[in-house]
């Protein structure tokens, strides 16, 4: 059928809700929102699915959430019996309709006979990770857009080690999924199977997370003093960032007007705390109060970003980037100060994340692997780690803001373990007399300035995604020997595992396949392109080496103009 044709069969049925009637009543004279929401499904990828919020095949609803579910549950139904009765645990974060999607996933486990365990309240991305391996269940589902605009909501899956489902049983899922050609034919069931997940899910999650500190005399003499704004941004991480937090007795003032359930996200523009915008009202409350530090969560509260002082005392928003490295740095530290850094310690990051991370590991002697973008990559490794035993995961990141620790917690990026650690670190460095900020700086001077960017560029439409990957495709052959000053060494197309040097030789890379093109340029800087797995944008990563700020904001400027210009 076409758009036109499937737009009435929803607007005819039955099934359809009063909301859902008069929302698809008011689009009737417009085609090109009838052709958005009925002209393609919307896509579960290895990152589920995210959309935007309202009614069609292309948009997050009741109906496109049951039917994913319902898949999953045909998944879950072909592992056993067993499978089934250690069930699914589910979470939400405070979006729209947040709570009634996670419901409706429960209904639909339940009449699949499939134990659902569900929170009675809004829990973050990392405590549904926790939940899922303390639980013992064989899936989860975290309802979130994560960081996206409010318009949005989303449906991640989980696997039974915690991480984000693999590839391959992802496509298992959507094979189920597939199958299911009618939105309407999927039915939920309120009955004994749904449970609320116990109170000492909580409880665990944090003396486990507690167990990840690294300087507990630093906090124990500085926390108290340390004055430190915290804002929620109106999202799911109050409650565990305010718990652990005060657990370390760190002096912790939050942003009340952004302590509030706001599905609108009303006091910011997007809820990303990768901007610094989205982190100016707690950087307004600690200018008055007089504070150190500022600490920002997403709705979901898996990306923490981070605001300090620098040597003028002024409050700047520091990048994923820094965050990443002064929390490797930190890490590394520490484990070494205290004899127990391990021998066969691993670093994890995603392959657009900062370039400096491989020269402060080769000064720790630690291994530095990369893999594609998205966490579960990550989750992936360490679930690779533990069941050989060959390796000691230590850390993992990426640049947009999410970072984990040991494996004690989450197998996804957790901004309460991150925000207890930047905590500690901020007590740790001014027990030794130095500032955050300072310490960033020495790491600059000690493995050279690197300027790391990333640049989106907006596609729109129902071919977005298409257009994205074509472009990307297209550079795949496309010769090029420097971008203005800097020489291509290298350049890496992920999506075949090849690495084709400057001399015409190839080298197969070891790392899952994606579509991502990348030029390895001499001295350590890259470029990489990518469209996103999760919004249309085109992501373009700049990685610039030079010997101090100046030097790398010129480099830069000169880069990027002559890569835009190359893929026009």
């Amino acid at each position: 059928m076409d758009y036109q044709s499937i737009y009435q069969s929803w607007l005819n049925n039955p099934g359809l809700n009063e909301e859902g009637k008069a929302e698809l009543m008011s689009v009737a004279a417009d085609a090109k929102a009838i052709e958005y929401r009925f002209g393609a499904e919307l896509e579960f990828g290895t990152a589920g699915m995210r959309g935007i919020i309202g009614y069609g095949t292309n948009m997050m609803n009741v109906y496109t959430v049951r039917r994913a579910t319902q898949g999953l549950a045909e998944y879950v139904k072909s592992l056993g019996e067993d499978a089934m009765k250690r069930g699914v645990v589910i979470s939400y974060d405070t979006r729209r309709k947040s709570d009634e999607f996670a419901r409706a996933a429960a209904e639909v486990l339940a009449a699949n006979g499939i134990v659902a365990y569900l929170f009675d309240d809004v829990h973050p991305v990392p405590m549904l990770s926790y939940a899922v391996r303390h639980l013992g269940t064989i899936a989860g589902i975290m309802i979130t857009a994560s960081h996206n605009p409010k318009e949005y909501n989303g449906y991640k899956v989980y696997g039974e080690d915690g991480a984000q489902m693999s590839p391959e049983a992802t496509a298992v899922v959507v094979g189920f999924i597939e199958k299911i050609t009618d939105y309407f034919s999927v039915k939920g069931e309120k009955n004994k199977l749904i449970k609320s997940v116990p109170s000492s899910v909580d409880k665990s999650y944090y003396k486990k997370i507690s167990k990840l500190t690294l300087s507990p005399q630093a906090v124990k003499k500085e926390g108290k003093n340390l004055k430190l704004v915290y804002t929620p941004v109106h999202g799911s991480g109050y409650v565990p960032v305010m718990t652990i937090l005060k657990k370390l007795k760190i002096n912790v003032t939050v942003v009340e007007e952004q302590t509030k359930k706001d599905p609108d996200f009303s006091t910011v523009e997007v809820p990303n705390p990768e901007f610094k915008e989205t982190l100016s009202m707690g950087i307004a409350l600690a200018k008055k109060i007089g504070a150190d530090v500022v600490f920002g969560t997403d709705p979901d509260s898996d990306r923490l970003g981070v605001a300090i002082k620098d040597d003028k005392g002024e409050f700047v928003a520091l990048s994923g980037n820094q965050v990443g490295i002064l929390l490797l740095d930190y890490i590394l530290t520490r484990l070494r100060d205290e004899q127990k850094l391990p021998a066969n310690g691993v670093v994890v990051k995603s392959f657009v994340t900062t370039g400096m991370a491989k020269a402060i590991c080769d000064d720790f002697g630690v291994e530095l692997v990369d893999v594609p973008v998205g966490f579960k990559f990550i989750g992936e490794k360490i679930k690779e780690y533990e069941a050989s035993g060959e390796k000691t995961f230590i850390f993992g990141f990426e640049e947009s803001c999410g970072y984990l620790r040991g494996t004690e917690g989450s197998r996804d990026k957790d901004a309460v373990v991150a925000s207890m650690l930047c905590a500690e670190m901020v007590c740790y460095y001014t027990y030794i007399r130095q500032s955050v900020y300072g310490r960033l700086m020495d790491i600059y001077a000690k493995y050279q300035y690197t300027l790391d960017k990333n640049i989106s560029i907006k596609f729109d439409g129902l071919n977005a995604m298409k257009e994205m990957n074509a472009l990307v495709d297209s550079l795949k052959t496309k010769k090029v020997e420097k971008f203005d000053i800097y020489n291509v060494v290298a350049v890496r197309d992920y999506s075949a595992s090849v690495r084709r040097l400057a001399d015409g030789t190839e080298e197969t890379l070891n790392i899952p396949k994606t579509n991502a093109v990348y030029y390895e340029l001499e001295n350590g800087s890259f470029i990489c392109v990518r469209p996103s797995g999760t919004e249309p944008k085109l992501k373009i990563y700049y990685s610039v080496r030079a010997k101090d700020e100046e030097a790398a904001e010129k480099a830069f400027d000169r880069m990027r103009s002559a890569f835009e210009a190359f893929i026009k």
